[in-house]
């Protein structure tokens, strides 16, 4: 059985492709995954609709994620990241719950979007 860490690192090689509806086999049924921007949703339906969304977000916006640091054990790992977007980069980092290899929680955190550039 894979620990929290070792889940993760896959969700980040997985994500790295550029198909998110694919990280939907990471979560458990009854998960819960909380965007800072687009807000909580509960259970692997309702984290697909979300992950088909980003697909089309990411891609209209010309952003990417990169995963600079991964850690934990056991049940619990966090990532720091990078958001790489046209208008500068977006610093965050995610937090996860893992329980019998899936994914059961799942929450980021990210400082503000850099300033506009000024017209």
């Amino acid at each position: 059985m894979e620990n929290a860490k070792e889940v993760i690192k896959r969700f980040w090689e997985i994500q790295d492709e550029g198909d998110y509806t694919k990280l939907v086999d990471l979560f458990s049924e009854d998960a819960v995954f909380e965007d800072p921007i687009y807000g909580r949703f509960e259970g692997k339906i309702e984290i697909l609709e979300f992950m088909k969304k980003m697909n089309e977000e990411m891609r209209s916006r010309g952003m990417t994620f990169i995963a600079r640091d991964i850690d934990g054990g056991g049940n619990v790992a966090w990532a720091q990241w990078v958001a790489k977007t046209p208008s500068g980069d977006i610093e965050g980092c995610g937090l996860y719950r893992v329980k019998d290899g899936m994914m059961t929680y799942y929450r980021d955190y990210m400082n503000s979007p850099p300033p506009e550039p000024k017209k």
